[in-house]
C-alpha cells in the first residue's frame, strides 16, 4: 500500500498535467480565461473520483493548497507577470519540496525575469531528478545561450541529440555562435550524410564551403588606416573585415544602394553566425521583390540573436514586409505578436 507522501507525489502529477493543459489555453488566449476556469473546475471533479485515496484529511488539504498555488503560478506567467508566479511557485516548494515541475517552472521564471543565476540552480535541480527529460534540457540550452556560456550549452545539446538525432541541428548554430566553424561544418556534413538538412542548414552549408579554403579573420580585428575616409568597398576587399564589412552595409542601406544584396552576400558567406549580415540580406532581398528568399534569410539570422530585442523587432519588421507582400496574413499576425 502507498504511504502517504507517495499518494501526494502521484496525485500531484496528475493535477500539475491537467493544469499544464489549461496553460497553453490561457498562453493562446488570455480572453479565454474564462473557459479555463471552467475546465479547471472539471478537473477538480474528475480529480476526486480517482483511484488514488489520500490516507489524512491533512494530505488533502495540502493537495488543495498545492494546485491552488500551482494553477495561480501558470495563470501569471501567462500573462507576464513573473514574479507573483514565482511567488506561487515557492508556496508550492514550502508545501511539496523539490517537485520537478515546481522546479522546472520556478527555472523557467527567473529566466523571463533575466535572472540567469536563479534559473541554472532551479533548471540544474530538476534535472538532478530527471536526467533525460528533453524539456529541461533544450530549457537549460536556452539558459547557457542567454548567458553567452556556449561550451556548457554545446555539451548539453550533445546530449539531446542523442537521444534525438533530428535535434541535432542545433549544434550547427551553437558552433557558430562559439565561433567553431570546423565543428559546425563537420555536423552540417554528417546531417547531409543523414538526408536530414532542411533549406535553411543546406543554405549556411553551402555559404560555409564556398569560404573554407579563405577562413575570415577574427571578428575583433579592426582594420587600420591611415585615411577615414578611404573607400569602404576597398577597405572590406582589402581587410575582410566584420567591422567594415557591417560600416559598409549600413551605408549602403542608407543609399539604397542595389549593391546591399551583393555584399550582404558575402557577409553570410564570411560571417555566418553573425545575424545583421541576414538581416540586410532580407532587406536586400524585400527591396528586389524577392519575398521568399528574403523570409528564408530572415528566419536563418534570427537564430543567431540573443538576448537583443532591438535586432529582434529590425527581423519582425522585415519578415513582416515580405509575408504581407505575400498576402500571408497569418504569418504577418505571428510577428506583429512577436515584435514588442
Amino acid at each position: 500500500m502507498l504511504n502517504t507522501t507517495e499518494n501526494l507525489h502521484l496525485s500531484v502529477s496528475v493535477i500539475i498535467q491537467n493544469l499544464y493543459n489549461i496553460q497553453k489555453h490561457i498562453a493562446r488566449n488570455t480572453k479565454k480565461l474564462f473557459w479555463c476556469l471552467l475546465l479547471f473546475c472539471t478537473v477538480q471533479v474528475s480529480f476526486s473520483q480517482d483511484s488514488i485515496v489520500l490516507e489524512s484529511s491533512i494530505s488533502e488539504k495540502k493537495l488543495i493548497k498545492f494546485e491552488e498555488h500551482f494553477f495561480e503560478a501558470i495563470t501569471q506567467k501567462a500573462i507576464n507577470n513573473y514574479q507573483n508566479a514565482i511567488d506561487n511557485l515557492e508556496e508550492c516548494n514550502t508545501i511539496l519540496p523539490n517537485n520537478k515541475a515546481v522546479l522546472f517552472e520556478l527555472s523557467k521564471n527567473y529566466y523571463y525575469l533575466n535572472k540567469l543565476p536563479e534559473a541554472l540552480i532551479y533548471g540544474e535541480e530538476a534535472i538532478s531528478q530527471d536526467k533525460d527529460n528533453v524539456w529541461i534540457l533544450e530549457h537549460l540550452v536556452t539558459v547557457h545561450k542567454k548567458n553567452r556560456n556556449f561550451d556548457e550549452a554545446i555539451i548539453i545539446q550533445q546530449k539531446i541529440a542523442e537521444k534525438h538525432p533530428k535535434k541535432k541541428s542545433a549544434l550547427v548554430f551553437l558552433y557558430l555562435q562559439n565561433d567553431n566553424r570546423e565543428a559546425a561544418l563537420k555536423v552540417l556534413d554528417q546531417l547531409a550524410e543523414a538526408k536530414m538538412l532542411d533549406s535553411r542548414l543546406r543554405t549556411i552549408r553551402k555559404s560555409m564551403l564556398l569560404v573554407k579554403s579563405d577562413p575570415p579573420r577574427r571578428l575583433n580585428e579592426v582594420p587600420k588606416t591611415d585615411n577615414d575616409k578611404q573607400d569602404l568597398k576597398i577597405l572590406f576587399e582589402k581587410e575582410k573585415s566584420f567591422k567594415v564589412l557591417t560600416d559598409l552595409l549600413d551605408e549602403l542601406d542608407k543609399e539604397n544602394s542595389e549593391l546591399l544584396l551583393n555584399y550582404s552576400e558575402r557577409g553570410m558567406n564570411l560571417f555566418p553566425a553573425q545575424p545583421i549580415v541576414y538581416l540586410m540580406n532580407g532587406k536586400a532581398l524585400n527591396k528586389n521583390k524577392q519575398f521568399k528568399k528574403a523570409i528564408e534569410s530572415l528566419e536563418n539570422g534570427i537564430d543567431f540573436v540573443i538576448d537583443d530585442k532591438s535586432l529582434e523587432n529590425r527581423f519582425y519588421n522585415e519578415l513582416i514586409k515580405a509575408y504581407k507582400a505575400l498576402g500571408d496574413d497569418k504569418n504577418v499576425h505571428k510577428y506583429q505578436k512577436k515584435r514588442t
